[in-house]
């Protein structure tokens, strides 16, 4: 088991969420951080419950489609810290629309944030390990989605799925130099996505996740957390927090009219709650 203490980790989008989870969950581990979000206060906020539990922050404000967003963020940490051991490329969002209402740049935008900037980041971070000759740890915050989708996410759907193709792929080919790739598969989650996904339709949710959602489904960012130091103790290719869901995505990779026959039931729900709307 990987002994954690006095090692860096960069996660994105760690202002709310998952990645503000995480990294309390990394600092309680032994772990100094460096965050990046858009949300100064919100970074600020963070850093200060790290420093609460005895670890080091770096802040670094900015939006990781910006050019050279990946670059600043290592730059941080060599700066700070003396280099990293792990990237959490975890920044991401969502739309809950159909995909005939999908304009092309909003699809393009969503690839962007989700899939080139979480692989910029870590071809980036993969490059400066193998120059320092130094092991290390890339995660990919992909979804339960990247294996199987749903009626008005399939935008969505398809930028988590290509995170996951090319982590996996970076994890063969990084093997034999010691930098472990793994991706993270969360299922439905409390914090601001489906907030931002809903748009103008948040009234329809509960609790700030879909109404039709089981609680059965439903976890909170530290499970998730708690999940991702796990696997920075004990390297895995993937990390799911719900063993059902993974039975079930498998299910539907196998079977995959089991899949055709929930997404028809899904989209009947949609179209009737737009019928009461």
């Amino acid at each position: 088991m990987a002994d954690l203490r006095d090692k860096t980790i960069v996660v994105t989008g760690a202002s709310s969420g998952i990645g503000a989870a995480t990294a309390r969950a990394c600092a309680a581990a032994g772990m100094d951080l460096v965050l990046a979000a858009r949300r100064r206060d919100r970074l600020e906020a963070v850093a200060a419950e790290v420093e609460r539990l005895g670890r080091r922050a770096e802040i670094v404000e900015g939006d990781v489609a910006e050019p050279g967003h990946a670059a600043r963020l290592l730059h941080a940490a060599e700066r700070a810290f003396g280099g990293f051991h792990a990237v959490f490329a975890n920044a991401g969002y969502g739309l809950e629309r159909e995909m005939l209402a999908t304009p092309l740049d909003e699809m393009r935008r969503m690839f962007e944030v989700n899939f080139f900037c979480g692989t910029d980041l870590l071809q980036h971070a993969a490059q400066r390990l193998l120059d320092a000759k130094r092991p290390g740890h890339l995660l990919m915050c992909s979804s339960c989605v990247a294996k199987f989708t749903l009626p008005r996410h399939g935008a969505y759907s398809a930028t988590k799925a290509a995170q996951a193709m090319v982590a996996r792929s970076m994890r063969s080919e990084l093997a034999e130099h010691g930098v472990e790739v793994s991706t993270v598969h969360p299922v439905t989650t409390t914090t601001e996505f489906f907030e931002v996904a809903a748009g103008d339709e948040r009234h329809h949710l509960r609790d700030g996740v879909p109404p039709h959602v089981p609680p059965l489904f439903v976890q909170r960012p530290e499970r998730i957390a708690d999940a991702v130091v796990r696997c920075l103790r004990r390297p895995r290719a993937e990390v799911w927090t719900s063993h059902t869901v993974r039975l079930v995505a498998g299910a539907f990779t196998a079977f995959p009219f089991l899949q055709e026959w929930v997404m028809r039931g899904e989209a009947r729900k949609y179209r009737e709650r737009d019928a009461r709307s």
